[in-house]
């Protein structure tokens, strides 16, 4: 049942994307917050179809983070990007600048929550990245980061980069790290029944030192996502 289930969501998927791509090209025209609204129409569409056809739910556990924040979650799949689009309630988005170049989607993303960063430019684009995170946050809205840069296998050795360090040293913000589990259900095409939990976990003060921070954030991301996987 396992294919059908999967079969059935991804033509949902391809259907309800589809729709809301020429919806947006529309909405390309108006305010930020017309394509913040179908953003969040996107994701709870999506996550009704994984339900539904897939039979994947998902919980929340701890305090959800509000207001100018930096957010450090563990990358497993696309159903990460989604649920912590609706769950932070708009954040700002540090992601590729290569993905802004993809048809709808980029332009989509890049509309509603990029901060961008062109990974072959060194020095400027992290400075151009750091100015564009802090004027998310004085707009009283959280920065999202994975600062492990791209997507993990369940299981799969740690491999955290620095940048989140300079984001949260530049940014004099405390970080909420997040740890999930989806990578044990969302595996590509193959969609596996059953939970899917986003936790968030003990927030780490602002002004720590960059090392004690990339050490107690890689600890308590991986820490609190092994248990998830074990469970």
């Amino acid at each position: 049942m396992t294919w059908l289930r999967s079969v059935l969501f991804m033509l949902w998927f391809a259907v309800l994307t589809t729709v809301l791509s020429l919806v947006f090209v529309v909405l390309l025209l108006g305010p930020r917050r017309a394509t913040v609204w179908l953003a969040r129409i996107w994701a709870r569409a999506t996550f009704w179809g994984l339900r539904v056809f897939a039979k994947i739910h998902f919980a929340i556990a701890g305090t959800l983070p509000r207001g100018a924040v930096l957010v450090a979650s563990k990358h497993m799949s696309m159903w990460d990007t989604l649920a912590l689009y609706l769950a932070l309630d708009d954040p700002g988005i540090v992601l590729k600048r290569e993905l802004l170049s993809i048809p709808f989607f980029g332009w989509f993303v890049g509309k509603a929550a990029a901060i961008a960063i062109d990974r072959g430019g060194k020095a400027r684009a992290l400075l151009k990245m750091m100015d564009q995170a802090r004027a998310v946050m004085a707009q009283r809205r959280p920065v999202l980061i994975f600062p492990e840069g791209t997507r993990k296998k369940p299981g799969a050795p740690p491999d955290y980069k620095p940048g989140v360090a300079g984001l949260y040293t530049a940014l004099g913000a405390p970080c909420v790290p997040v740890a999930l589990n989806s990578g044990q259900h969302w595996q590509g095409f193959w969609k596996i029944p059953g939970t899917i939990t986003l936790a968030f976990l003990e927030p780490i003060p602002a002004g720590l030192k960059r090392p004690a921070f990339m050490a107690l954030l890689q600890d308590r991301i991986e820490t609190a996502t092994n248990q998830l996987l074990r469970t």
